[in-house]
């Protein structure tokens, strides 16, 4: 006699169904991993990073904002508007190469000290 797939054995079904539930487990144990990994905070590179952003737009906006109230209060239109804008630009760009200009293993140092 002829036996269908449907005339299994179940206990061969069960060993199917429970190895598909340990793989299952062991690929959502591997994601909870990743997803930990994914989820620490930044590192001293982005930190670094996200410090420079924060001069460059820091500068800028700060520049901006100080002339633009000068110009205001003194009726000199672009005088002080121009002249804090190029100065904080300079002022981010000279923080910025403060920091490139310290080595490779002071950098990490460099995120919490205050500078000069």
């Amino acid at each position: 006699m002829a036996a269908s797939e449907s005339d299994q054995d179940p206990l061969e079904e069960d060993v199917r169904v429970s190895s598909l539930e340990e793989r299952l487990e062991k690929a959502q144990n591997r994601e909870r991993i990743k997803a930990k990994q994914r989820s620490r905070s930044p590192d001293e590179n982005q930190q670094l990073g996200l410090r420079v952003l924060s001069y460059l737009i820091g500068g800028v906006v700060v520049g901006f904002g100080i002339g633009w109230i000068l110009d205001n209060l003194f009726g000199t239109s672009p005088l002080f508007l121009l002249s804090f804008f190029f100065l904080g630009i300079g002022t981010a760009f000279w923080r910025i190469y403060k920091i490139s200009s310290l080595p490779v293993k002071d950098i990490g140092t460099a995120i919490t000290d205050e500078d000069d």
